[in-house]
């Protein structure tokens, strides 16, 4: 392992590997992964470009007289990397595996020596890490390592077209509102007071869309991350919003109303999964 004196941090994609901290960040963001992971992350690191052997890993990970199903375990070690990384050894991007003989590491790495990394987070931004919402980030949904690489391109014209259709919604909902008024209160004999919330709730979407629409369209850094801590707030505001079919119960009917509310509940998840899509490093070629 490489000692404090000579720590450094390695760069590949959007990760960095700090060899004095033994730890992995994306994006600034710390991950979690075990120590003998990390070490096989820093020997891969260390030959990028060149076969680790499996006789290598073993005499870097055991020591003579270690007693250990050295096949089993390198091969759980090696999945749990790629996990981490959103690898596949089917599909590799970062670890190929050579049968019988070892791994190499595919993507270009800049190493920087003796020198604090740029992109570590304060203790304060950590703390928001761990307390980022089980629904975001928990197995419940989907991850980033499950997701197949996607050209940019594809996901960012998605992207574009949902923050429209719900700019779209809003703005038709407040240029009809006294017909809302009349459909709430004839149809469903529900208070005025529910037009109110679609306009607070409408003056509340159009800002925040239109922010997504510059953020996507531009590029900017971290947009994933930012999406995320406000993803609660937003998932509550489009659920409400996927109600907007029943509006038109005169025009078609409770079949197509209910139809069509069930498929915009499912767009926020569908926004989610393209934003960590967006977010995944891709390799051309």
């Amino acid at each position: 392992m490489t000692s404090e004196h000579s720590a450094r941090n390695f760069r590949f994609g959007a990760f960095e590997a700090d060899t004095k901290t033994g730890e992995l960040r994306k994006a600034g963001v710390r991950l979690r992964l075990p120590d003998q992971p990390f070490r096989v992350l820093v020997l891969l690191l260390e030959r990028r470009g060149e076969i680790l052997t499996r006789d290598e890993l073993r005499q870097q990970l055991w020591p003579d007289g270690t007693f250990v199903d050295f096949d089993h375990s390198l091969n759980s070690i090696v999945n749990k990397l790629r996990d981490v990384l959103g690898d596949s050894a089917n599909n590799p991007r970062f670890i190929e595996t050579l049968a019988r003989r070892g791994y190499r590491l595919l993507v270009p790495v800049s190493v920087s020596v003796g020198t604090e990394s740029p992109s570590r987070v304060s203790s304060a931004e950590a703390a928001r890490e761990v307390s980022t919402p089980s629904v975001i980030s928990g197995s419940l949904l989907t991850r980033a390592q499950d997701l197949p690489p996607v050209p940019k391109g594809y996901i960012r014209i998605l992207l574009l077209l949902i923050q429209v259709m719900y700019v779209s919604f809003y703005i038709a909902a407040l240029a009809r509102i006294s017909g809302m008024e009349d459909v709430m209160e004839q149809i469903f004999r529900l208070p005025g007071w529910i037009a109110v919330a679609a306009i607070v709730s409408a003056a509340i979407g159009i800002p925040v869309r239109l922010y997504l629409v510059s953020a996507i369209s531009f590029n900017v850094k971290d947009v994933g991350r930012k999406f995320h801590r406000i993803f609660v707030p937003v998932f509550l505001l489009d659920a409400f919003w996927a109600l907007a079919p029943f509006l038109l119960i005169r025009q078609i009917g409770w079949g197509l109303a209910l139809a069509a509310t069930a498929a915009l509940l499912y767009v926020p998840f569908a926004q989610r999964t393209l934003i960590l899509m967006r977010d995944r490093p891709h390799r051309e070629g």
